[in-house]
């Protein structure tokens, strides 16, 4: 049997598979530690979690006050709501009741 020679690298050629090989590195660890790697998913996941639990709070107050905007609207207000922020923030109280301090 005879044996081929096989011919050295060039030293262009392993310059290149060496750039290959550490771009693909650079690409791995990106992949895996950059900002929507697979170690930010941890985080981002738990992000999201407290948004959307303020978002809820959010929603939930937006609807509180605008069922009290409702009430207050001009045109056909509740007496028993417009009566309580009247008591509150003005202080007044008709002739006949009693105020009972905390």
């Amino acid at each position: 049997m005879a044996r081929r020679r096989t011919s050295p690298k060039l030293p262009r050629e392993s310059l290149t598979q060496t750039l290959a090989l550490v771009a693909l590195l650079a690409l791995g660890a990106i992949g895996l530690a950059g900002p929507s790697g697979l170690l930010a998913w941890g985080e981002n996941s738990r992000v999201l979690a407290q948004r959307q639990r303020e978002v809820h709070r959010l929603t939930a107050e937006t609807d509180e006050l605008r069922n009290k905007v409702n009430l207050l609207d001009p045109k056909h207000a509740d007496p028993d709501l417009v009566g309580e922020l009247l008591r509150s923030k003005l202080n007044v109280a008709h002739p006949d009741e009693v105020v009972i301090q905390r």
